[in-house]
């Protein structure tokens, strides 16, 4: 594994190939509790990862604290990251899990530097800083506190309701800086969601999540994406989406295609041979050779259709060409309503 890009210096030139730097892997850990899964412990030389090159994202800067995903989104735009570290974008990217330990360390010192202009970090970008391994590493509420006490701005996307355990550390933190929550919920139908993204928290959960933010006084965003095509397009399973959305008490929807990229094309299009082989043909037709965005006009006509039922649910709509997290900038004018007190979840 090529561990160099996560390693702070040192360096063995009779180690495996890949491996030739070690210093910064503190060990790799398997517990009972997270079967099938290996977490990769390292130290990181960096925190706030700027956006290479031009970009429609509002933000110049990101933080990633895990690489891998345990949520499996056989979907997943992210997994072809893994292939940097000689591992898979497949079964490797869902149980081969990075987790840069000392990120709240190296944040809070890359934070305190006077070339720092407390632009907007958004997480959430690559892999979910909410997914189960959060849950035993807590490496959020320090990145939260650290961002909020440098008075930097902060944009979170995520499938894990795992958010809600840290509601009252944002609203707090959104006493000091504009803080951004979105949730992505793209699968309505649970033996769908099942298959597809067999480790996120159910839709409902997620649904229920977002209420929880709302009612501590966000402006939650929920993102329905990917849109499947034959799978997730029709006016019905839209219309009881955003039907399910608003009723979440979201404040908008934010939706696109499906993007194939080619680290994750060849593991969707192995899901959908087993799950869907009857679509195939019709995937190929819409994603030839190395092509990963659906075509226009299919964008065009996915528009047409969803913006009236997005403004008769009542919400506001936000499609993929347009600024997909224009949230955080909103925020920076207008912090989202704080209640007095933080709710007590638990």
């Amino acid at each position: 594994m090529r561990w160099q890009g996560q390693t702070i210096d040192g360096a063995d030139d009779d180690a495996l190939p890949g491996l030739e730097s070690r210093s910064g892997l503190v060990q790799s850990v398997t517990t009972p509790e997270f079967a099938g899964m290996t977490f990769h412990e390292v130290l990181a030389k960096s925190a706030l990862n700027r956006v290479p090159g031009p970009s429609k994202m509002p933000f110049n800067w990101t933080i990633n604290p895990y690489r891998g995903c345990s949520h499996a989104c056989v979907y997943c735009f992210a997994r072809g990251t893994h292939e940097y570290l000689d591992l898979d974008g497949g079964g490797d990217f869902d149980s081969q899990i990075v987790v840069k330990t000392n990120v709240v360390e190296v944040l809070q010192r890359e934070l305190r530097r006077g070339s720092w202009k407390r632009e907007t970090v958004a997480l959430g970008t690559n892999t979910d800083p909410y997914q189960r391994a959060e849950g035993r590493y807590r490496l959020m509420p320090g990145i939260v506190r650290a961002l909020a006490d440098s008075g930097t701005p902060m944009s979170i996307l995520t499938k894990g309701t795992l958010v809600r355990r840290d509601i009252p550390l944002l609203v707090e933190a959104a006493r000091q800086v504009p803080v951004d929550v979105q949730m992505s919920i793209a699968m309505y139908d649970e033996a769908l969601q099942h298959s597809i993204e067999p480790g996120t928290p159910t839709t409902q959960a997620r649904l229920d999540t977002v209420r929880a933010l709302s009612d501590a006084g966000f402006r939650v965003g929920v993102f329905l994406m990917p849109v499947l095509p034959h799978l997730t397009d029709s006016i019905p399973a839209l219309d009881l989406a955003l039907q399910r959305i608003k009723a979440a008490g979201a404040d908008h929807a934010v939706y696109g295609a499906l993007h194939l990229r080619p680290g994750v094309k060849p593991w969707f299009f192995q899901w959908l041979e087993r799950e869907r082989p009857d679509l195939v043909s019709s995937y190929r037709g819409l994603y030839p050779g190395t092509s990963a965005e659906a075509p226009k006009g299919y964008k065009q006509w996915l528009a047409k259709r969803m913006r009236p039922l997005i403004r008769m649910h009542g919400l506001q709509a936000r499609s993929e060409s347009e600024d997909l997290m224009r949230g955080a900038a909103r925020e920076r004018q207008a912090p989202p309503p704080v209640p007095a007190a933080a709710p007590m979840l638990f």
